[in-house]
């Protein structure tokens, strides 16, 4: 801890955002897009090493000389870099699509990753004022209190204000020994191992005894892995064909060039495919269907309906100005396929709804926003060939949570997961490949595959472990055809998140929070 020692505000500054920076690359390596757990447990230890040595100066100087601003300024600075570094790519869509000015675009990423690191600056100065006195006598207490206040940080970015839980650090660990971890208590469980397992190594320092939690964890990881229960079973297998027409988003909705291009690629692929499930990424279709030329729409859906025909999933805007527009899938498909449709029921803030007061920031970008309805959280699932397709579009697939309301009735619960999505806001950055963990996360969680078809990438399949078994060249047009194996049962987060949301986990940490503030009480 003596390395953290801050000797002026500048070097206060540049070690917890140096940090803040490594963690923002163990989401997404830069490059390969490889999540790294190791190297998000180690930025988030020497944040904790720098608290856990105030926490220590706090208690040889007394209960008056708390420097709570010190560590709030630790976890916001760090905090501020690790997301601004986790989605700096909003800058593509504001500044190259939107044509918002680079420096307000550059000051808007960074206006809402300070924002949202105000949890994270809270949480850090919590941790120290209540910690104090068990970072010397009860460290494995200190620890628990570290994980319970990080995880309600990161619980109250993913759901205040609509939620951007975007760069969470239990997405580091897609590919890590914490993984085995998710179809217990998902994502935000497995950044609350990750933080418990930061603090401990933090205030173990470089001692021997620091290995015991890494023994400890990776142990219980390997056993749930090698004889932990089986919580899924098959419901057949089948194949698909994903669609990906690579259709820039400068282009997208430009009637003489993107549009008409993909009005064309797209019926073509559809008429032509020959799988018994088809599914085009989100807007596919970009216009509104009484929008479309004369008879687009009607001629489709006569196609789809003759006997024999496949499955279509199609990404379509739907509705008017008296009932309202919805970003939506349609189910195309032959006689004796009841009509389906799913609107988007989470929607993008400033991209499908304006938050009030943002007008402003609204008119400065020329992009098409549009000001959408939200569907409702109880859409059920398609039935097809024995599998129940449960569509989610977009961002839609970062709340585990609100996917998992679809499991609460096993006996209608989805066999397969569908996400469609267009990433082509945010150009060739590192979200295509954030966006793809997002999903494998979610398989895991879910215990169901994921079929992803995307305008510009990752179009892939994802069985229900998170293995990527085909993908597609990334901006590159084109089709991938394969098979899924759908899955029946629960995992336990399936269970408990259908039931009772996140509660469980805000229950649990405010529970800590409080035990750590009674014994801060006692005299």
């Amino acid at each position: 801890m003596s390395s953290l020692r801050p000797s002026g505000l500048g070097w206060q500054t540049v070690w917890p955002a140096l940090a803040g920076a490594a963690q923002a690359a163990s989401i997404a390596w830069p490059g390969s897009g490889q999540a790294l757990g190791w190297l998000q447990v180690l930025s988030l230890t020497l944040l904790a090493a720098g608290l856990a040595r105030l926490a220590h100066a706090s208690f040889s100087r007394g209960r008056e000389a708390h420097p709570l601003k010190r560590a709030a300024w630790f976890g916001g600075v760090f905090a501020t870099a690790w997301l601004a570094g986790s989605f700096w790519w909003l800058y593509v869509s504001m500044h190259q699509v939107g044509g918002l000015p680079a420096p307000l675009a550059v000051l808007a990423v960074l206006a809402l990753a300070a924002a949202l690191a105000l949890y994270y600056a809270a949480a850090s100065a919590v941790w120290v004022s209540l910690a104090v006195g068990l970072v010397t006598k009860r460290p494995g207490w200190a620890s628990v209190l570290f994980a319970a206040v990080w995880t309600l940080a990161e619980l109250m970015r993913g759901r205040w204000l609509t939620g951007f839980p975007w760069g969470a650090g239990g997405y580091a660990h897609v590919d890590g020994t914490l993984v085995a971890f998710a179809p217990w208590v998902g994502v935000y469980g497995m950044g609350a191992v990750a933080a418990w397992l930061a603090m401990r190594l933090a205030l173990a320092g470089w001692r021997l005894r620091a290995l015991k939690p890494l023994i400890g964890v990776g142990l219980a990881a390997w056993a749930l892995q090698a004889f932990g229960p089986v919580f899924t079973t098959s419901a057949g297998t089948a194949q698909v064909q994903l669609l990906q027409a690579n259709i820039s988003q400068t282009d997208k909705f430009q009637a003489a060039s993107g549009v008409r291009d993909a009005l064309q690629w797209y019926d073509a692929q559809l008429r032509a495919s020959q799988q018994p499930l088809v599914v085009a990424p989100e807007t596919a279709i970009p216009l509104l269907p009484r929008h479309l030329p004369e008879g687009y729409w009607s001629d489709l859906q006569t196609h789809f309906a003759q006997p024999d025909r496949p499955l279509a999933l199609v990404g379509v805007p739907l509705g008017s100005l008296d009932e309202g527009y919805s970003n939506s899938v349609v189910a195309l498909g032959p006689q004796g396929v009841a009509p389906y449709r799913y609107d988007k029921s989470h929607l993008v803030p400033f991209g499908e709804f304006m938050p009030p007061g943002f007008a402003w920031f609204i008119r400065m970008m020329n992009i098409p926003l549009g000001d959408f309805k939200s569907g409702g959280w109880d859409q059920a699932s398609l039935a097809w060939q024995g599998q129940r397709l449960a569509p989610n579009v977009c961002y839609e697939d970062l709340f585990g949570e609100e996917l998992a309301l679809r499991f609460k009735d096993p006996s209608t619960a989805p066999t397969a997961l569908v996400n469609v999505s267009n990433i082509a806001w945010f150009g060739d950055t590192l979200a295509v490949d954030q966006h793809l963990n997002i999903s494998r996360l979610r398989a895991m969680e879910l215990g169901r595959p994921m079929l992803r078809a995307t305008n510009t990438g990752a179009t892939a399949i994802i069985d229900h472990t998170g293995r990527v078994t085909d993908q597609l060249p990334r901006f590159t047009r084109g089709s991938l055809t394969g098979a899924f194996e759908g899955r029946h049962g629960l995992t336990p987060f399936a269970r408990w998140a259908s039931a009772w949301g996140l509660g469980p986990l805000w229950a649990l940490c405010c529970a800590v929070v409080a035990w750590a503030f009674w014994q801060r009480q006692r005299p």
